[in-house]
């Protein structure tokens, strides 16, 4: 079975990336270790922080909406959430 490694955040050289690790480790979300490993291509990271600002953290998408999105994910995955 394949592993990938998660990137610990003082091993990337830019220090927007390592503040994005940093702060999903702290408030766990987006989830760390799925960052860490987004991290592996830093330009895949970038992407999906852009896309996590507009849409979840600015005002693109309806509160309502958003937790739909969350309870969604939360059922796909046999969470209890």
């Amino acid at each position: 079975m394949a592993r990938i490694s998660y990137v610990d955040p003082e091993d990337l050289g830019d220090p927007e990336l390592s503040e994005a690790l940093r702060s999903a480790m702290l408030h766990s979300t987006p989830r760390p270790e799925i960052q860490a490993i987004r991290a592996q291509q830093p330009e895949v990271l970038r992407a999906f922080l852009y896309a996590w600002q507009r849409l979840f953290k600015g005002g693109i998408v309806d509160l309502q909406v958003k937790e739909l999105c969350r309870l969604r994910v939360s059922q796909t995955l046999g969470c209890d959430y």
